[in-house]
């Protein structure tokens, strides 16, 4: 069987890694601190369901109270759904500042960040730990970057690490199993005219899906500060079988907030290639577009997340113009996050405010490293 162009691998049954392993997004592209929310909720929506629940641990560098981020609203969220797993601290003052502005204050708090990082680390008690822009403080040498990277490579075995932010130092990148860099793509037509709120991660790398689910979450936190509804659908093309870690943190989202999260799902269990695809992936793409249509349409939900939808086009199951003429009549207030590698980018990446491209340097799959439930699947 030839198998050519791009295909997507459904769920099933295959070997799970039991250790936690190192992981780095970097880049001037937005989705790094929303791909590790995303792998939070992946991670607690599988602990729901088991006999050992994640505990996470979010730290924060950089990012000092008087200011606003676009992920508080996301943390809000998962601290009013989750109260008991979600630990936060954040450390440094609240505005941005480069190498020749750094006061012995922001040197204080980078230290005190990684006091509560070291600590959180030895004692083993979380299954997942944030260190959020820790990448920028090692590059702005405010902290030594032997001593940070000696400290992760001792983690207790079944810990995942995850590290954001731009400017990862090499030493760093050495050690890390994953390594995403998130590049961003400008688009002048939609800056031209005037189109905003429509948002698109595409590559090769993770945090396509993981940033999307950041979005779910930062979405519902905007509803809860604001006092009202802030209702989020989810359509999932190209994974009509059972099994995915995202069905997990979607059903941990609906348990906590039922009214606020809808998600529908299409395509066969199966994996769909180039040149060799079935009616039903015609007729249960255009089933999901349809579904899609009407909700942009709606303007019932002010963010609405289409998940695999670029590769889906890049097979042909979709016809580009439809969704371009949808994504142009759009309410203003309605967010659209698409997901999805693709070969041939289609016309509707020019309505784009935002597009990050997940760039793979490295993944631990390929040296053999099983895949794990919770995290990568």
């Amino acid at each position: 069987m030839v198998r050519t162009g791009v295909g997507i691998r459904t769920a099933q049954a295959r070997s799970e890694r039991l250790e936690g392993q190192i992981h780095v997004y970097d880049g001037a592209g937005k989705g790094k601190s929303q791909a590790a929310l995303g792998v939070v909720l992946r991670s607690i929506g599988l602990g729901i369901n088991s006999s050992v629940q994640t505990r996470v641990l979010l730290l924060r560098f950089l990012k000092g109270p008087g200011r606003m981020y676009e992920e508080d609203a996301a943390i809000e969220a998962l601290q009013r759904g989750f109260p008991h797993l979600i630990d936060q601290v954040r450390t440094g003052r609240a505005e941005h500042f480069g190498l020749d502005d750094i006061t012995r204050f922001d040197r204080l708090e980078a230290q005190r960040g990684w006091d509560v990082a070291k600590g959180a680390i030895a004692s083993g008690l979380y299954s997942v730990v944030v260190l959020d822009e820790l990448n920028p403080v090692l590059d702005l040498g405010l902290l030594p970057v032997d001593e940070v990277v000696k400290t992760l490579k001792h983690k207790p075995e079944h810990m995942e690490i995850i590290a954001t932010g731009r400017a990862a130092p090499p030493a760093l990148i050495d050690i890390a199993n994953l390594h995403s860099e998130m590049k961003p793509h400008h688009h002048p037509t939609a800056a031209e005219q005037g189109i905003d709120g429509i948002e698109i991660y595409t590559g090769a790398g993770k945090g396509k899906s993981t940033s999307a689910l950041g979005k779910a979450l930062q979405a519902i936190g905007k509803g809860i500060s604001q006092d009202k509804s802030h209702r989020v659908l989810i359509i999932q093309w190209l994974k009509g079988g059972s099994g995915y870690t995202e069905d997990a943190a979607i059903a941990a989202l609906q348990q906590s907030y039922p009214n606020l999260v809808d998600h529908q799902r299409c395509g066969r269990d199966a994996i769909v290639w180039r040149g060799q695809q079935q009616e039903l992936d015609y007729v249960e793409a255009e089933r999901g577009w349809e579904l899609a249509r009407a909700a942009i349409a709606s303007g019932l939900y002010k963010t609405i997340i289409l998940d695999e939808l670029n590769p889906t086009v890049d097979l042909e199951l979709l016809p580009e113009e439809p969704i371009v003429q949808a994504l142009l009549r759009k309410p203003r207030d309605t967010e659209i996050i698409i997901t999805g590698r693709c070969n041939n980018p289609p016309a509707y990446f020019d309505l784009a405010s935002v597009h990050s491209e997940m760039i793979c340097h490295k993944h631990y799959a390929e040296k053999g490293v099983d895949l794990k439930r919770g995290v990568d699947f």
